[in-house]
């Protein structure tokens, strides 16, 4: 059971991180201004791809036994209010979204990379991980390719 729980703690910090991942683009989806429409809907995909990796998780948790998280990482929230007090200051509402979104992005990547230096895991779920993260990895990619275009615009 030991290894089970230990498989379970990982999947969990990944569900959490996709929970912030979720608040962050909800959040950044409703201070977006409404003629920045293929921000927003970035923001509203990317926080569906972290939906769909929850229900993922959750069910490999359920599958071993285990409670799926809920909530948000306590890192997330403060993430969170940092980003508020940051906007507050900014001139480029546009810009400085792109900016937090990246650090979030930033943040995913670290957490699915120290799940997959775990030896717990189990091949599937390795491969599980490894699959997600590419996911996560795109969005990233493409909130740094929008934030370098928006340093060059300005």
């Amino acid at each position: 059971m030991s290894r089970n729980t230990a498989i379970i703690e990982i999947l969990n910090d990944l569900i959490l991180i996709n929970n912030d991942r979720i608040a962050g683009y909800e959040k950044a989806y409703e201070e977006t201004e409404t003629n920045d429409t293929d921000l927003r809907s970035l923001y509203n995909s990317l926080a569906n791809h972290s939906r769909d990796n929850v229900l993922e998780l959750s069910s490999e948790i359920n599958a071993l036994g285990g409670e799926p998280a809920t909530g948000t990482m306590v890192s997330g929230k403060l993430y969170r209010v940092w980003m508020d007090v940051k906007a507050t200051f900014s001139s480029d509402g546009r810009k400085t979204s792109l900016e937090n979104s990246e650090f979030g992005e930033d943040a995913a990547q670290k957490a699915y990379d120290t799940a997959l230096e775990s030896d717990e895991l189990t091949p599937e779920l390795h491969a599980l991980v490894t699959r997600q993260k590419a996911t996560l990895r795109s969005g990233h990619d493409t909130i740094k390719r929008l934030r370098d275009s928006e340093k060059a615009y300005h």
